[in-house]
Order: structure tokens, then C-alpha cells, then sequence
């Protein structure tokens, strides 16, 4: 019997590359706090999932042995080519420097992407433990 990994793993490596993407994303916006000039970016996880799921059918999984389970998806890869551009941020405040990156927003957006990033990797754990339990038959 073949099955593909991505029905019961759902795209939840493709939401973890966007999570991780996204922390990058906010860390910079962080770094350059203080850098006349620079303008806060972020990433639309919302948009950036439906974009995936949409092009969900696209990628290849790569089997390098013939005992390899076979699927489709998207792969995590090419994660920014898939989200899209990123957005410049409306700045609440902006400095008069022209700098747009509000730090308290900034690392609020980043705990909370870091609670999502935790939270789908939990579940995605709980997915691999079932499988594992399934297949060793307990």
C-alpha cells in the first residue's frame, strides 16, 4: 500500500519554513533599529499558507531509494519564491529619520510567531509519534 506523506502530515513543514522565514524576517527588522532609513518588513503568514496550499501540487519529494515513500508538495526549499514579496510595514510612529521599525511591535510579532513556530512543530511531532506508533503495530 502507497500513501504519500504530505495527507497525513498536511503542510505543516511548508507553515514551520514560513514560521522561519518570517523570524528572520523580524530579527532583521529588530537589528536595524536604529539604521536611519531602513523600513520594517514582514511576511503575511496567512496569505503566504493559502499561496502555498494553492501551489500545493507543484514540488516533488526526492526519493534517493527505491524504499523511499513517494509524495507531492510543495518543497520548503524554495519557501520565498512561494511567499511572494514581503510587505513594508505602516509604521505607527515613524522616526524622524525615516526608519519604520517600532522595536515593541517588532518583538511582539517575533514571540508570537515564535509561540505559532512552537506550537505547529508540537503538532507535527504528534503527527511523526502516531506514525511511529502505527508502524511498530502498539
Amino acid at each position: 500500500m502507497r500513501f504519500g506523506l504530505e495527507k497525513v502530515l498536511g503542510i505543516s513543514q511548508q507553515a514551520l519554513a514560513i514560521h522561519s522565514r518570517r523570524s528572520e524576517v523580524l530579527a532583521n527588522n529588530l537589528a536595524n533599529a536604529e539604521t536611519p532609513g531602513f523600513k520594517a518588513r514582514d511576511i503575511d503568514f496567512r496569505a503566504a499558507l493559502q499561496q502555498v496550499k494553492a501551489q500545493g501540487s507543484g514540488g516533488r519529494l526526492v526519493t534517493t531509494n527505491p524504499r523511499h515513500l513517494g509524495g507531492s508538495g510543495v518543497s520548503t526549499a524554495g519557501i520565498d519564491n512561494l511567499i511572494g514579496e514581503m510587505k513594508f510595514r505602516n509604521p505607527t510612529q515613524p522616526s524622524l529619520d525615516g526608519n519604520t521599525v517600532d522595536p515593541l511591535r517588532e518583538k511582539t510579532e517575533f514571540m508570537e510567531n515564535a509561540l505559532l513556530y512552537q506550537a505547529n512543530l508540537r503538532f507535527l511531532t504528534g503527527k511523526v509519534k502516531m506514525l511511529k506508533t502505527a508502524l511498530k503495530g502498539e
